[in-house]
């Protein structure tokens, strides 16, 4: 059974062009980048050319691109380099709500060296309204920091109209455009930004290299300290078979774009308008239209996620539910809840994001074990927020049974889960728990002793184990 890859928002598969490229840097032009010498000149002038192939990308000025070890690295520069150098200018800092993490817990960090973060909503489509920008301006705002487009749901923002926000109020711009480099045309100029982050493996070129282009006469300070790489802003030496591969990478993708574009569209509306027709339940998420060309993202409404890619990975099919950054986190989505969808509903969501070698042939397949998936509904559920609350009693009068499905989770996850709702239950509730985890038989009740709880019953159902445990004891 061949598989089908439909999670290129996660990572893309390398390019057999970009890996020659970068073969000989790894063996015979090995030098240094800052040695002064002919094997380190060879390299130098690998990396410039590089660096120059991936400003013709973005339509920047090579000298206004830095490179970096991926995006993380890149948001991180941009937000905390330009807070921290201009820091005399203001301390207010404004960020959508459905940003990467990379953005999000950066903004979170400079909250804690004195800055005021504002955060933007987003309406149902997880769109950016630019007026919501412009009604949170500050005269002491200095940064800004809206996505290019979502990586969960793809909705692409309008950045050129916020861009033109922030530039009659002069404060500077930054967009995380992972997703759209190398997918969509990007030109720092149209869009307005004066800082981008970007990352290679996106656009089929290899991990651990990003960029942050920076606009001529925008000051940030850098985050590493020790040499004079990349003119002072990223100390280190230089990752050279990465950053040519990076290179190549952009210049194929500039070429290429146009064409992989449409038929990727066009295996994104096949998929949608199909996957639509399955069940009245199924929703889609993001903008329509107005979204990257290869992705989609629904929820199913009846399937939880854990569920539908189990089963579409034992028949091959590699999807995901959101973000690769997230994928282990037992909490609805930050992006779902932005817009508004409901944490049961959100729990549901499927993310299938197509690449340039993917078929209709593959469409196909998918949708038909998509078919079947839809035909065996989960155990009902209800998705418990682990948020306390201490207004309220720990003692309740009406005592509840909760089901948590832990199936397809594996140590020492069905435990965390467990805990995860257990910490929101009140004393007398009782949890039941469905896993097919063996070691979690053992796990499980061994957690149930050493934590004081009482375990009601143990049952086998095939490869599966239901629990059904008892709070009689807070978990300190």
């Amino acid at each position: 059974m061949n598989s089908i890859y439909v999670d290129h928002a996660a990572t893309t598969p390398m390019d057999p062009r970009v890996l020659d490229a970068m073969r000989p840097f790894f063996t015979f032009r090995f030098g240094n980048p800052s040695s002064t010498h002919r094997v380190g000149i060879t390299t130098r002038e690998a990396i410039e050319k590089a660096r120059s192939q991936l400003a013709a990308l973005i339509n920047a000025a090579p000298e206004e691109v830095y490179f970096t070890s991926g995006g993380t690295e890149a948001d991180n520069l941009a937000l905390k380099g330009y807070a921290f150098a201009n820091c005399a200018k203001g301390r207010h800092i404004i960020v959508s709500s459905i940003e990467h993490h990379a953005v999000l817990h950066s903004a979170e960090t400079l909250r804690k060296f004195g800055f005021e973060v504002s955060i933007l909503p987003v309406d149902g489509l997880g769109r950016v309204n630019p007026q919501d920008v412009n009604r949170v301006v500050r005269k002491d705002t200095i940064l800004i920091s809206v996505m290019h487009a979502n990586n969960e749901v793809g909705t692409v923002q309008d950045i050129a109209e916020v861009g033109r926000i922030a530039k009659e109020a002069g404060v500077i711009l930054h967009t995380d455009a992972v997703q759209t480099v190398g997918s969509i045309p990007v030109a720092v100029n149209e869009l307005g930004v004066d800082m981008l982050s970007l990352s290679a493996h996106k656009f089929y070129g290899p991990k651990g290299v990003g960029a942050l282009y920076v606009r001529e006469g925008v000051r940030i300070i850098p985050s590493l300290d020790g040499g004079v790489q990349e003119r002072g802003l990223r100390a280190g030496t230089e990752n050279v078979p990465a950053i040519v591969g990076m290179g190549a990478a952009a210049q194929i993708a500039q070429t290429e774009m146009a064409l992989r574009s449409t038929h990727i569209s066009k295996l994104r509306d096949l998929l949608t308008e199909t996957i639509l027709q399955l069940d009245s339940g199924i929703t889609l998420n993001g903008h329509r239209h107005e979204r990257l060309p290869g992705n989609v993202s629904v929820c199913l409404g009846k399937i939880r996620s854990h569920e539908s890619l189990r089963a579409l990975n034992s028949k091959g099919i590699c999807a995901s539910s959101g973000s690769a950054c997230t994928s282990h986190a037992l909490k609805p989505s930050h992006v779902l809840t932005a817009m508004g969808i409901p944490s049961e509903e959100a729990m549901t969501v499927l993310r299938l994001t197509f690449g340039k070698d993917n078929t209709e042939t593959e469409v196909q397949r998918i949708v038909e074990e998509l078919c079947n998936i839809m035909k065996f509904t989960s155990i009902p559920f209800q998705y418990v927020s682990t948020a306390k609350d201490d207004s309220k009693p720990i003692q309740s009068e009406e005592k509840k049974i909760i089901s948590v499905d832990a199936r397809g989770l594996y140590c020492p996850m069905p435990v965390l889960k467990t805990r995860e709702i257990f910490d929101s239950m009140n004393i007398g509730d009782t949890l039941q728990v469905i896993a097919d985890d063996p070691a979690a038989e053992s796990d499980l009740q061994n957690w149930a002793r050493f934590t004081g709880q009482k375990v009601i019953s143990v049952q086998r159902r095939g490869s599966e184990i239901c629990f059904s445990i008892e709070k009689v004891r807070v978990i300190s």
